[in-house]
């Protein structure tokens, strides 16, 4: 089946649906579920964003932009706290933190009218560790992408059809995934985090974490991108910005950025 013929069974699946809410956090994913909501269900769709410290400002901003691209209708939930569960940080913290996300994602819906929440995972999420499903299966949450059978590349290149600017966005995790599990989360630590990978990405990097590890951030860039670092005063200069997001040290990985580096742990350990 083509990657359009996935498209169009798309749409019958949503249309299926009364009235829509997609959990949407202005990723390229959810960002083309807006996209395809709107278009199979106009004004019956809405997005709504959960405002936390997991999601960076750069992420929100996204977010915004998008649903005015769209023309779906945007609700933003300010969530500041860390539910204790999460900030444990286990190796099933993702569970957690969907089973609560989407709890008050569920909740906002109804109020709005919308019986049914979307989340914007694909089926290339089948081939890693993610706990997050089982809570979403747990809340009947449809993954539309998914049932159609589109994996990434596909909707990217749906997404450019489609005129969306994140068609070429990097991948994103929420920033709770930078840090190896067992480390206890809190809102500092996440805005630490934040304020690294701010400065990596001023520094032109387009793909790459800033891992958390106590006073020292690992820095993962893409492959292609490790040769920028073949110089003393950019390492000089970007090893003193890191530094005034309050880490002692900064280190570079040898191998560059890995998506879910972190997860080896998880399959490893018993």
């Amino acid at each position: 089946m083509s990657s359009n013929e996935k498209y169009e069974q798309l749409l019958r699946i949503i249309r299926e649906q009364e009235a829509v809410a997609v959990a949407f956090s202005g990723g390229v994913d959810s960002s083309f579920l807006c996209y395809a909501a709107v278009q199979a269900l106009k004004d019956k769709a809405l997005a709504i964003t959960v405002v936390s410290p997991m999601l960076p400002k750069t992420e929100i901003d996204w977010a915004k932009r998008i649903a005015v691209q769209t023309g779906i209708r945007h609700i933003l939930i300010e969530e500041n706290d860390i539910d204790s569960a999460v900030a444990a940080n286990p190796r099933d913290r993702c569970y957690h933190c969907k089973k609560i996300e989407f709890g008050t994602i569920i909740a906002e819906a109804k109020k709005a009218g919308a019986k049914t929440v979307l989340d914007g995972s694909n089926m290339d999420d089948e081939n890693d560790y993610r706990p997050g499903l089982k809570a979403l299966a747990e809340l009947a949450v449809l993954s539309p992408l998914r049932q159609a059978g589109l994996n990434k590349t596909e909707i990217r290149e749906l997404s450019k059809q489609a005129g969306l600017p994140t068609w070429d966005k990097p991948a994103f995790a929420c920033l709770a995934s930078r840090f190896p599990y067992g480390e206890h989360i809190t809102v500092e630590k996440l805005a630490q985090v934040e304020s690294a990978e701010e400065i990596v990405r001023h520094a032109g990097f387009v793909n790459f974490r800033v891992r958390y590890h106590g006073t020292i951030a690992r820095i993962e860039v893409a492959p292609e991108e490790r040769a920028k670092f073949f110089n003393i005063l950019f390492l000089d200069t970007l090893s003193a910005q890191i530094k005034q997001c309050g880490f002692l040290y900064a280190a570079f990985e040898l191998e560059g950025y890995r998506m879910g580096s972190l997860n080896a742990v998880s399959t490893t350990e018993k």
